[in-house]
């Protein structure tokens, strides 16, 4: 699985999501961080690995409660936040950048693209709008 910072990689995560929730609800399997990341990258995905994406997660997410890589996952067209942190947390620890540097614009338009039956998602919207 190549991953990049652009638009083209960004619909192949979010389909691959969705791909992967299906593969694991078919295998009576929970639908969560850790067996995601390790569908994904298999031994590649040591509890490091799952530690340093959970933690960034509830850092970017800004919860009192911190994200457990075994906590069950919504599917992603009804709850998509946790999702994007996801995919966005992934990039940046794959890719080797800042989570900053990772296009949000791109990741959110991309899933209308993914999911086009739900709400778009535009969570820079939203955070600008507390800053002002």
């Amino acid at each position: 699985m190549i991953i990049e910072n652009n638009r083209e990689s960004f619909v192949q995560l979010w389909l691959r999501l969705e791909r992967t929730r299906c593969l694991l609800g078919g295998q009576c399997k929970r639908f969560c961080i850790r067996n995601v990341l390790k569908a994904w990258f298999g031994i590649e995905a040591t509890d490091d690995f799952i530690w340093n994406v959970c933690r960034q997660i509830t850092l970017l997410l800004d919860e009192d409660n911190p994200v457990c890589g075994n906590d069950t996952l919504q599917p992603p067209y009804l709850y998509p936040r946790k999702h994007r942190e996801l995919l966005r947390t992934i990039v940046s620890i794959k890719l080797g950048i800042s989570i900053r540097r990772v296009n949000l614009k791109a990741l959110d338009k991309v899933y209308s693209e993914a999911f086009p039956n739900s709400t778009p998602l535009n969570v820079c919207k939203k955070a600008l709008s507390t800053y002002l």
